[in-house]
């Protein structure tokens, strides 16, 4: 049979996405894209915001007004937060954010038999990590570790603690055979994610810490790079930045988790941090780790947010000097301590905060590319854009070249200027 997929969210849901298609695959059964002719469509589902559980739906009612009669099944955290609405959707396989080989075994199934099920654990009583496959169908260049699932932080505007269960950690073992085996694939990245990688190892046997796993992942593969996912900024210490400067193959590219650049606004939000510790953080990367890349998330216009604490977070950006943002407006998610709190933003406040956090994050991106310009770097090329192949730097830039063939290819490129979101390079002949 053949089935078709359609993912939303985060690298975790994408990880998991890839891990169901080899499943299936082995089994003997084809995988087909999600707009084409299929037996059967899964679709991996985002429950961040209430705006992702509208997405979620529209993808639904699609997928069913395009092939009535294909058998659709649904997974990952919005029916594991709310498995009645996927009912009321005429959902055909309903299944949560675990137990992807149950699911599957009973989306075939369902194919087979023309009937329908549905199961979603209670997310809160995991405590085993699930062990999918890494990798993927395609020649990828880059490739996602997945080493942990689930999150205890219960900020108030976040319902992910409640769909993804509490922290939940692959074996160190267990990552460095899945890293080795993406080596084996033809892989020249691993990206290690995780809904919380920085928790990761406090569930097991002498709670070891995220920089003994990376110790241990950059030395099983070497000649491949390795890249960070998102941090909680607390793991941030100067043992921490000791330990990782010493691995060769890690990428100085660091994806520091803020949300707000305003104590009150943090205390509000429930984050374990206040901007000093955040700030302190930032400074020890860029002291242990030079020209390295500093990315972030930040939520506009959360319930309460004044005009000055909102200019208060645009002030504390400057001071970071991130190389990229990802601006958020606040999105109300219903079962969250947020979504009851008073002074709810209306939407053209929210609009026009982003619109003005989005020109400062533009501009910390500008400086920092600008302050890149002659150097030459290494660049992993994934895709053809246009007239260019385009790829990564270590520090994650964004490169354009000119020219030939350069899929999965690394190559040492100097940077000649900024270009587009990115900046345009020149490959070094030796």
């Amino acid at each position: 049979m053949k089935f078709g997929f359609y993912t939303l969210g985060c690298k975790v849901n994408q990880y998991e996405t890839q891990a169901m298609e080899q499943l299936l695959a082995a089994q003997g059964h084809e995988i087909g894209e999600f707009a084409g002719e299929c037996d059967g469509y899964v679709i991996n589902t985002c429950s961040v915001t209430a705006v992702a559980d509208k997405k979620n739906r529209a993808v639904i009612r699609r997928c069913r007004k395009l092939a009535p009669e294909a058998i659709i099944g649904v997974c990952g955290c919005y029916p594991q937060h709310d498995a009645k609405a996927l009912e009321a959707l005429g959902v055909d396989v309903i299944g949560g954010s675990g137990q992807r080989e149950d699911f599957l075994q009973r989306l075939v199934t369902a194919a087979l038999e023309r009937t329908g099920s549905k199961a979603v654990d209670n997310a809160l009583g995991r405590r085993e990590f699930e062990v999918l496959p890494p990798g993927g169908l395609e020649g990828r260049t880059r490739a996602m570790l997945k080493v942990q699932d689930g999150c205890v932080n219960f900020c108030t505007y976040c319902i992910i603690p409640y769909t993804r269960g509490p922290v939940r950690s692959a074996p160190l073992e267990l990552a460095v055979e899945q890293a080795k085996a993406l080596k084996d694939q033809g892989y020249r990245e691993i990206v290690v994610t995780g809904i919380e990688i920085a928790s990761w190892g406090v569930d097991l046997p002498g709670k070891p810490g995220l920089a003994t796993l990376l110790e241990a992942v950059c030395a099983a593969v070497p000649t491949l790079r390795v890249r960070l996912g998102s941090l909680e900024p607390r793991i941030v210490t100067e043992e921490f930045c000791q330990r990782l400067k010493k691995l060769s193959n890690l990428c100085p590219q660091f994806h520091l988790s803020m949300q707000s650049g305003c104590d009150t606004v943090l205390a509000r939000m429930k984050r374990k941090y206040d901007t000093a510790r955040y700030l302190e953080s930032i400074n020890l990367l860029k002291t242990h780790f030079p020209g390295c890349g500093v990315t972030t998330d930040m939520i506009v216009a959360f319930p309460g947010e004044t005009e000055e604490e909102f200019a208060e977070s645009l002030a504390f950006i400057r001071r970071c000097g991130f190389s990229d943002m990802h601006i958020f407006p606040y999105s109300r998610r219903p079962g969250t301590p947020a979504d009851k709190m008073p002074g709810q933003l209306s939407n053209a406040v929210k609009e026009d905060r982003s619109r003005r956090a989005i020109a400062v994050a533009r501009e910390l991106s500008q400086q920092f590319r600008q302050g890149l310009v002659g150097s030459c770097v290494q660049v992993l090329f994934e895709e053809a854009e246009g007239e260019c192949f385009t790829g990564h730097s270590a520090n994650y830039i964004k490169v354009y070249v000119k020219g030939e063939e350069l899929h999965n290819q690394m190559h040492t490129v100097k940077l000649m200027g900024l270009h587009e979101d990115g900046m345009a390079g020149e490959l070094v002949r030796y």
